[in-house]
């Protein structure tokens, strides 16, 4: 975990942002042209890239990739496609009284739709909520707020990948494989 070749972190410092943070602190702050910083996620057309080739072209984390990528209908890839799941996901302030964006889950197919394989890439998209574009569009240039930013993973049934960045030591791993806790024994 955390064998970022593209981020120049401090030892023990991980890119782990919530759905809040990627909206407020990067993909707003991208829109509206302002730095950032770190200004680690690349630019990216995604489209054209299969999900298996970001590697070395989208910053990584662990085993999930991020870029920001200019919205579009068109998600086929030179092998696939990305096919939309599910409807959008409110993303809410911290402190739940404001929606600040719009999470959307897409599925990757091998081959041409609709008879494509599904494969076990997932990718969300975040962008703005529509109320925030529209408010945002009377301002500025519409070709300044069609960003989103995307991330994508593998997703694996056989090993889950713990969201909030917990790992166990390995005293914990031997503890979690005793079948009978009444085996072990604390000190008094």
């Amino acid at each position: 975990m955390g064998d970022n070749k593209n981020v120049n972190l401090p030892p023990g410092f991980r890119f782990r942002p919530t759905d809040e943070e990627l909206v407020v602190h990067f993909l707003q702050r991208k829109a509206s042209l302002l730095p950032y910083h770190p200004d680690i996620i690349p630019d990216l057309d995604l489209y054209p890239h299969d999900p298996w080739d970001l590697d070395g072209k989208a910053l990584v984390e662990g085993k999930k990739w991020y870029y920001f990528s200019r919205r579009s209908q068109n998600r086929v890839t030179a092998n696939g496609y990305w096919q939309s799941c599910g409807g959008d996901e409110q993303i809410m302030s911290s402190n739940g009284n404001k929606k600040i964006g719009v999470k959307k889950y897409y599925v990757f197919h091998i081959g041409e739709a609709p008879e494509g394989i599904k494969t076990d890439w997932i990718m969300q998209e975040f962008r703005f909520c529509d109320g925030a574009n529209s408010s945002r569009s009377r301002r500025r240039d519409n070709s300044k707020i069609d960003w989103v930013i995307c991330r994508v993973f593998e997703q694996n049934y056989d090993n889950d990948d713990d969201e909030d960045g917990m790992e166990l030591s390995c005293l914990d791993e031997v503890f979690m494989s005793l079948d009978d806790y009444d085996d072990i024994s604390f000190p008094n």
